[in-house]
């Protein structure tokens, strides 16, 4: 039992599976802030999050320097996580450039 965090790419009725995290507790913060920016409402658990261009963008900026977040089932992010990250970036932009559209999505 624990967080586990996907990121796929979707057009039409294909999807692609970008990334898996597994415990990132510091990403699930950063995209729980976002949902909730977004007015999202309820428990941001098994839902889809469309991300932007600009929600790339920012969180390209800010990867490195996540904020500690916590959650019941969240666990703790680790260094190889950052890798992931940069590399999920990267595949994310790559796909959305093409016409894709990027979502995350986790359940805990």
């Amino acid at each position: 039992m624990g967080l586990d965090q996907y990121a796929f790419a979707r057009k039409g009725e294909e999807e692609v599976k970008l990334m898996q995290w597994r415990k990132h507790a510091n990403l699930e913060g950063w995209m729980s802030n976002l949902y909730y920016s977004r007015g999202g409402q309820g428990d941001f658990n098994c839902v889809d999050l469309k991300l932007r261009e600009e929600d790339l963008d920012s969180l390209q900026e800010e990867y490195r320097s996540l904020e500690t977040s916590r959650g019941f089932f969240w666990g703790e992010s680790h260094p190889d996580d950052d890798t992931d990250t940069q590399e999920f970036l990267t595949l994310a932009y790559r796909r959305l450039k093409e016409g894709w559209d990027i979502v995350y999505t986790s359940w805990w």
